[in-house]
């Protein structure tokens, strides 16, 4: 009984001083190939494996999507979830079994690469190169 009382002590005395690690990476002030932004970010929160983008389109980009698409809103965000390979960041795949697409990161690296993968054949292109990156390590 004593072993007991002494290991439910020793749970109830260090496991709160564990501490929690959570990194946080963001890729800020991010240019892109063929489209115009005020602001183009990705926070990608490794300890959650989720990714956030946020951007706001400049004016001539964003009406040469309306045209086409009137449900194009000129400031958006969304949500993708990500996984750890090899040392690199990807979202989970976009698409079907014969097609899909990825978004690729590299720790420590300012580019950003989509992966495209067609009837498994893989093309890696650059997306954006972005000016400032940073790296939060939290604790709690």
């Amino acid at each position: 009984m004593k072993k007991i009382n002494f290991f439910v002590f020793v749970l109830l005395i260090i496991l709160p001083l564990q501490s929690l690690k959570s990194e946080i990476i963001i890729m800020s002030a991010c240019d892109d190939r063929q489209d115009e932004f005020l602001k183009n970010e990705y926070i990608l929160n490794l300890n959650e494996l989720v990714m956030t983008r946020n951007y706001v389109y400049k004016e001539k980009t964003y009406q040469k999507y309306r045209l086409t698409d009137l449900s194009v809103k000129k400031s958006n965000s969304y949500i993708r979830n990500i996984y750890e390979e090899d040392g690199k960041i990807l979202t989970y795949k976009h698409g079907y079994p014969q097609f899909y697409t990825q978004i690729l990161f590299e720790k420590g690296k300012q580019e950003i690469f989509i992966k495209t993968v067609l009837n498994d054949e893989e093309g890696i292109s650059k997306i954006s190169t972005c000016k400032k990156v940073e790296k939060f390590d939290e604790e709690s």
